[in-house]
């Protein structure tokens, strides 16, 4: 499954010239165009990398860089227009992984996004067994596609994306039943056994924990 790369620029004409090239690299993109709601939607679709303006409206990238690195590690490139040493050293300290002054090429930006993987991948931290693909609906184990049904995959994406959060019944069928349809809680430990028996014929270990009298958490 390709690599996502989230870009977070308010100029959709240079999210567009990004994106066109980054995916002609083989990558996935995805764009915002203001801050709010950034650091949710990295929390909730786990992108691999963010390429993240600094100046944004609704909220500006240091900001946003910082509430990132409260619950992630994912790799961040800064893109500004500010050229002056301190305002790069401000963009390092708080977290990110490289800076990039404006105006650059856009063929510099996929070196510079290649180089930061390079860096931050498997080598400098632990490779993720399971990718998820919201758009398309797909969940792969090590490249190997996960035969889910829509509920299935709903369900693996609450519980992964918030690996060790122990959720309950009652807030997975919430989250996943938004009709608000009445449904046991029978039905999600149904849903958790036929997962389990899907992912144990791809992957040996076990991701979906039960928790005692709690409820279920994803663990790698």
């Amino acid at each position: 499954m390709s690599t996502h790369i989230l870009i977070v620029e308010d100029s959709q004409e240079l999210s567009e010239l990004l994106s066109a090239y980054l995916e002609q690299a083989g990558f996935r993109t995805s764009c915002l165009y203001e801050g709010t709601g950034v650091e949710e939607y990295v929390r909730l679709q786990t992108p691999d990398l963010v390429l993240l303006d600094l100046m944004l409206p609704g909220k500006d990238g240091v900001d946003i860089c910082h509430g990132i690195r409260t619950f992630s590690q994912v790799p961040v490139i800064m893109v500004t227009a500010r050229v002056e040493e301190r305002d790069r050293l401000n963009g390092l300290d708080i977290g990110a992984d490289d800076y990039i002054c404006k105006p650059f090429s856009p063929r510099e930006v996929v070196a510079r996004v290649k180089a930061v993987l390079r860096r931050t991948g498997p080598q400098g931290q632990e490779e993720k067994l399971l990718r998820l693909d919201p758009d398309k609906l797909r969940a792969a184990i090590n490249g190997v596609e996960i035969d889910c049904t829509v509920v299935e995959f709903e369900l693996l994406s609450i519980l992964a994306n918030h690996p060790g959060r122990v959720f309950s019944r009652a807030q997975l069928i919430e989250q996943i039943y938004r009709d608000q349809r009445m449904v046991s809680d029978r039905t999600v430990d149904s849903h958790v056994k036929k997962l389990r028996k899907k992912i144990s014929r791809i992957c040996e270990f076990e991701l979906i924990h039960s928790v005692y009298s709690a409820g279920y958490k994803y663990q790698e």
